[in-house]
């Protein structure tokens, strides 16, 4: 998967994923989080826009998977004899909403960002999965994070595609390059932490 493929414009800093890997706890921890955090994040958009009957069809099944994902995280945790801990403040994930966030206008539109924003986080963490399955040396993990990378490129896609359902494909495009500019300098700026998956 690469970052073309993905439309990110700045790729994740090289050094991550060597300090990610000399803090794989920390890391375990902060994904198990951010996969609860993308089921719930299905779930409010489905209560949001229970009337699209094709974001409903096309997100519950997206909801099941995320929570397996989260379930997934959660036995490698308990196989390394890791302690869980408090959820953490995703600084990556706050920073792109209080950025992106739209003035209230056209219902369509706010449904486009929530989408779009919500592809944009599929889209990094499945090339941050992507290093993580290329470079660490835990074999089983390696493996691990190769199957989330394929199953997030997936989650991308079907937000950006129901975007384009419901909003013209133009405006969609041009709404994601403002998205992937705010992105890039979102990253281009934050510290380089091993404990976040993000």
């Amino acid at each position: 998967m690469s970052l073309t493929t993905l439309g990110l414009e700045l790729p994740t800093d090289p050094r991550w994923v060597n300090i990610a890997e000399m803090n794989i706890a920390d890391i375990l921890i902060d994904h198990a989080w951010c996969e609860q955090k993308a089921a719930s994040s299905c779930i409010s958009l489905i209560v949001m826009y229970t009337d699209k009957e094709k974001l409903v069809e096309t997100l519950t099944p997206i909801v099941a998977e995320e929570w397996g994902h989260f379930q997934r995280v959660l036995k490698e945790i308990r196989k390394r004899n890791i302690r869980m801990g408090r959820q953490r403040k995703d600084e990556y994930v706050n920073e792109l909403r209080s950025r992106l966030r739209r003035s209230i206008g056209d219902q369509h539109e706010q449904m486009m960002d929530n989408l779009l924003i919500n592809a944009l986080i599929e889209a990094r963490s499945c090339e941050r999965f992507k290093l993580l399955a290329t470079h660490i040396a835990d074999e089983s993990l390696r493996k691990f994070y190769h199957e989330l990378m394929i199953s997030e490129a997936g989650h991308y896609r079907a937000f950006i595609e129901l975007a384009e359902r419901y909003v013209p494909a133009e405006r969609v495009r041009e709404r994601w390059k403002e998205f992937l500019a705010v992105e890039a300098d979102i990253m281009a700026t934050m510290t380089v932490r091993g404990d976040r998956m993000h």
